[in-house]
């Protein structure tokens, strides 16, 4: 049966999702708009755009080559091997797409650092620092691999999960040793997804801001996000931050045309299943080498921050209002980012759901993915502008604009992730629910939701955990009375101010944890008992 005749008539839903798509259109078009206008009448700058472009291209392309490489070992690995614990290193690497740059950034520094662990152990040891070059391009590959590596293994487990088992029991009795396996059965599923991911990785990297501004140690290892604040907050040199950003979303827009016939990649993979295949002693020994390197890497920054955060600096800390502010603040912003974003995506990818037309669901689709060609630093810089044009105060501003941009950021992800199913739903159940007559609200509550609500908890805890992390945005509208955790530990470490950046980076990632863990359970088991 054609997909179009099976679904019922959503003409509500298709109005909603097209209203909201032009919603979102006319907001980044306005916000280009301003960045154009303060473009043409602006004084010409002395800004290096090639050299920030060639700065910037290159530290992603390592980025995306090194992530791939170290994440198809990682998922190799995990897929072999069968142990206990395995569900929570495979939740390890899971949390890395929420895990905030500026955390990784932080831990990298407690460990590897001048006064990290590494370095006070040498200095015991044998009586001589280690001078690791952990500022410059070394220390922002090293943070990015530890997050997107993480990231595409956990992606590319899943495809190594999907294997049917009749092609493994075929492979096993035909005796196809690892490298034959890994050609004949394992790349052919992982080949077709490593374009789409390797250009959100590239994309990721490209507009990385909290781990260059951490990690880049000067004017010389700067990207286009970070010159951009530079140019606005530090040096007020409006018109090189606009043709920096008019720039980037050139850039980016190129990118995300050149890669979108590549298949969404979605944030919620589901529990992982190792599979029975038996592999040679010395294989064995390898997939335990790079599993115990790749857990190593990522968990012993994150340790790294328990360990130097969780003490006497938060009770001091605790003592501070200024503390308390910026904690209500982040979680404020991060609930109501997360409230937006799923109704954002809910509203988008039922209209998609609703109708057959490819071009209309190109059409209502599209400008969720604005994000990913306007960048947060270039979006809070055209806000920024917008809010000037309009002779409103920034700090008048700030909450609005921060939580929607928080939410846009958000977007593109929440509707990788709920567009899939809401489709396959209309497909599969459009027949039934045509026949029981249901409405829109009544499908959506008795059929929708109850298939949906795990994957709609994951959203809720994605975008949560990247407001909560956000630095990109905060850092053009943030003041003293509008502050966030990550504003707020920045502000620290650049008053020398250690111990409190590590307390609030302490409770960032413990506030990462608690809800990338708990709230889609929550979800989950709130629609269990609601059925």
């Amino acid at each position: 049966m054609p997909r179009s005749s099976s679904l019922p008539p959503r003409p509500l839903r298709l109005i909603a999702g097209a209203a909201l798509a032009l919603s979102i259109a006319g907001l980044v078009v306005l916000v280009l708009c301003s960045i154009l206008r303060a473009a043409t009448g602006a004084a010409a700058s002395s800004v290096d755009i090639w050299r920030l472009v060639v700065m910037t291209s290159t530290q992603a392309a390592l980025t995306t080559v090194l992530s791939l490489i170290v994440g198809i070992a990682l998922a190799w690995a995990l897929n072999r091997l069968r142990f206990p614990g395995r569900d929570l290193i495979v939740g390890l690497f899971a949390s890395a797409i929420v895990t905030p740059g500026l955390i990784i950034a932080f831990g990298l520094l407690a460990v590897w650092g001048r006064a990290g662990w590494v370095n006070e152990a040498s200095l015991a040891l044998t009586g001589q620092p280690l001078e690791l070059p952990i500022f410059g391009l070394g220390g922002i590959l090293f943070a990015h691999v530890i997050l997107d590596a993480s990231f595409a293994a956990r992606i590319l487990l899943a495809r190594l999960d999907a294997i049917p088992e009749a092609r493994l029991k075929m492979g096993q009795g035909l005796g196809l040793s690892a490298v034959q396996r890994f050609t004949v059965i394992d790349w052919p599923m992982l080949g077709p997804t490593l374009p789409g991911l390797g250009a959100i990785i590239f994309l990721l990297a490209f507009t990385s801001f909290p781990i260059v501004l951490l990690l880049g140690g000067g004017p010389a290892n700067q990207t286009l996000e970070v010159a951009i604040y530079a140019a606005v907050r530090l040096d007020f040199d409006l018109a090189g931050a606009v043709q920096l950003a008019l720039v980037q979303i050139a850039i980016c827009s190129a990118i995300i045309v050149a890669t979108a016939a590549f298949a969404p990649i979605s944030a919620a993979t589901g529990p992982s299943r190792p599979t029975r295949w038996h592999d040679a002693g010395w294989v064995r020994s390898l997939q335990w080498t790079i599993l115990g390197v790749g857990v190593v890497g990522f968990a012993l920054p994150l340790l790294a921050i328990l360990a130097d955060g969780i003490g006497p600096g938060i009770v001091d800390l605790a003592q501070r209002p200024s503390f308390w502010r910026a904690l209500f603040t982040s979680l404020a912003l991060g609930a109501g980012s997360a409230a937006l974003t799923l109704l954002l995506a809910l509203t988008i990818g039922m209209a998609r759901a609703a109708t057959a037309s490819r071009l209309a669901r190109t059409a209502i689709g599209a400008p969720a993915y604005a994000y990913l060609a306007v960048p947060a630093v270039v979006l809070s810089l055209g806000a920024f502008l917008l809010v000037r044009d309009m002779g409103l105060l920034p700090e008048f501003a700030a909450p609005v604009v921060v939580l929607v941009a928080n939410a846009l950021l958000s977007l593109p992800f929440a509707l990788a992730t709920l567009a899939p199913p809401l489709e396959a739903i209309a497909t599969s159940r459009g027949r039934l629910i045509r026949s029981l007559g249901l409405r829109g609200w009544s499908q959506f509550r008795d059929v929708e939701w109850p298939l949906l609500s795990r994957d709609a908890g994951v959203v809720v805890a994605l975008s949560f955990c990247f407001s909560l992390g956000d630095l990109g945005v905060i850092a053009l509208f943030g003041t003293e009375d509008f502050t966030t955790l990550p504003l707020a530990m920045y502000r620290a470490l650049g008053a020398y101010r250690s111990n409190d950046a590590a307390a609030i980076a302490a409770l960032m990632l413990l506030l990462t944890i608690a809800a990338f863990t708990l709230l889609p359970r929550l979800f989950r088991r709130s629609n269990d008992a609601a059925s």
